[in-house]
């Protein structure tokens, strides 16, 4: 029996945060039928599929204790340099003697001292040379020690020079792609990410699922009280008959109509995702809507959610933002939100499961993304993983996401819906969103708080704005619907020394690069070809003998 190709993934840090990896690995096993190695540390647990997969294998690594936050502050440079020092030691012992000789590697960047331990392993062990460019390294070390530090230098001639020596090269958008090209010499492949099936919108009866599960954090209040505990006294936390946002009647689930709109926000609580815009949104909706309505700012908020109990609907609904992720400023923002004293909104912070997360964004009525970028070039997985484009029964999705230069000139932030599919909108002008067709842009907390009540007024049934942008999704979908996402192998031929790009770009002329699984196969045969030829020249490998991993 011929020897299957193998593939080793490389992420220096946390697998079951790093969604991106993950489907590459799983794409790499089911399409391109690789065994697939991970080296990556610990913590989150990555998805079930991922597990659960015999073609994959994951090696953990030793997590960097991160001591820097108890020394002196003069002793911070010396933690900057000894970690990576450090972090290229372990790594290059698990790439060398810890897993099997693969035909390529691909290693997610940043950060840097994967590069260069990479490089070397694959030299040592003759093997493809592939990086998959997330954003610039250089540029978040910029953010801790200012931009003009002697170490962001440093970093950046490493990142570049070690990023010039791949034999294939990925990236997460037209204008990283454009950057590497003209700035650093790197050609590279644009690969918008399509997130597998489980991220999908969930019918009625998954949705009282994930509401039910949501039941034991419900019952604990950032604060002494909120709009949430105030109205679901009766409901406990075990109760499966009745949620917040359902009810089941006989054998009949229905969603109540005077519930909370769901908000969903995923945030890893660090400095550039300024979580502080989405708390000065909500406190503007709060007192908007009270403004609105008429409400006496001294009215006791214990009438109103007695109301609410009652059954009475509002032409505001209240608004349940849940933050999900884990970050150093989490316990901060908490603290915060505390203090807010609002009468129609409420959070909640938690940590899901790989299992669970899908569930509550496919629950979810609006998905906020606070992420901003170091280098204004890349795109977070958040908003991708609220893409897919699998036909779904019908379930709106709002996806509500601060964002930057390379997408939209002048703004900050973007706001779409999904209609009937969580789609996947990346192949559009702008990356992501056509203004007023599929979505609205805003660029302040203010401008937020006004689309919030524009969107929500009338919730849940006359949502006369979010229902006019959902069929500019809808029509998006039916243009998305007539391209082919997914690609057989044997659609088009893999050549010696061909161009990724250039293949997609004359099957879709018109349209910008779209890959699969089979252009990443392409790219790595691509660069397992191009390693041959300089193993043959230099004479490390003997004349004709090649990589297991066969053309597509």
């Amino acid at each position: 029996m011929e020897k299957k190709g193998r593939a080793c993934v490389v992420v220096l840090g946390d697998l079951g945060r790093s969604p991106r990896m993950q489907y590459h690995a799983l794409s790499l096993v089911r399409q391109a039928s690789l065994e697939v190695d991970i080296v990556a540390y610990g913590g989150s647990e990555p998805h079930s599929a991922v597990i659960e997969n015999e073609s994959i294998h994951i090696h953990t690594m030793i997590q960097w204790q991160k001591y820097s936050h108890s020394l002196p502050k003069i002793l911070y440079p010396l933690m900057l340099l000894l970690k990576p020092i450090i972090q290229f030691v372990v790594l290059l012992w698990f790439l060398c003697f810890k897993v099997p000789p693969p035909d390529a590697f691909i290693v997610q960047n940043p950060p840097v001292p994967t590069l260069v331990a990479v490089k070397w392993a694959s030299s040592l062990r003759k093997s493809a040379f592939i990086v998959d460019w997330h954003n610039f390294g250089y540029t978040l070390l910029g953010l801790s020690v200012g931009r003009s530090s002697p170490f962001v230098s440093i970093y950046h001639w490493f990142e570049k020079r070690y990023g010039q020596m791949a034999n294939g090269s990925l990236c997460v958008t037209r204008a990283m792609q454009h950057e590497l090209a003209q700035n650093w010499g790197i050609r590279a492949t644009v690969l918008y990410d399509q997130p597998p099936e489980f991220f999908c919108p969930t019918s009625l009866q998954e949705k009282h699922k994930v509401r039910f599960i949501l039941n034991r954090y419900l019952c604990h209040p950032l604060g002494v009280r909120d709009c949430v505990t105030a109205t679901t006294t009766g409901i406990g936390a075990d109760d499966q008959n009745e949620t917040l946002f359902t009810t089941l009647a006989d054998t009949d689930i229905l969603l109540k109509p005077n519930r909370p709109a769901l908000v969903v926000s995923s945030t890893s609580w660090t400095p550039d995702e300024d979580f502080g815009i989405l708390l000065e949104a909500a406190v503007m909706y709060d007192r908007r809507v009270a403004a609105l309505l008429d409400e006496n700012d001294s009215a006791d908020e214990g009438v109103l959610w007695k109301e609410i109990s009652g059954g009475k609907q509002y032409l505001y609904p209240r608004l349940l933002f849940i933050i999900t992720g884990k970050g150093p400023e989490k316990e901060k923002y908490e603290e915060k939100i505390k203090r807010l004293n609002l009468k129609r909104v409420a959070f909640r912070t938690m940590w899901l499961s790989a299992e669970e997360y899908p569930l509550l964004l496919g629950s979810a009525d609006l998905g906020v993304c606070l992420h901003t970028s170091s280098s204004g070039l890349d795109l977070p997985m958040k908003e991708k993983n609220i893409c897919s484009d699998k036909p779904l029964s019908l379930t709106e999705l709002v996806l509500a996401s601060r964002w930057w230069i390379c997408l939209v000139v002048g703004f900050q932030y973007a706001l779409f819906p999904t209609h009937g599919k969580l789609v996947h909108l990346s192949f559009m002008h702008d990356e992501l969103v056509k203004v007023e067709k599929n979505g609205l842009l805003f660029s302040s907390s203010s401008e937020l708080a006004d689309e919030l009540l524009m969107l929500f007024r009338g919730f849940p049934n006359e949502c006369d704005a979010l229902k006019s942008l959902k069929n500019g999704v809808l029509e998006t979908v039916c243009t998305m619907d007539e391209l082919p996402f997914y690609t057989e192998p044997d659609e088009f031929e893999y050549k010696d020394n061909c161009d990724p790009c250039e293949i997609v770009s004359e099957t879709y002329p018109n349209e910008v690069v779209i890959v699969s699984a089979d252009i990443l196969h392409g790219i790595i045969h691509g660069a397992c070809h191009e390693q041959s030829e300089h193993i043959e020249e230099y004479g490390t490998r003997k004349p004709g003998e090649s990589s297991n991993l066969k053309s597509s």
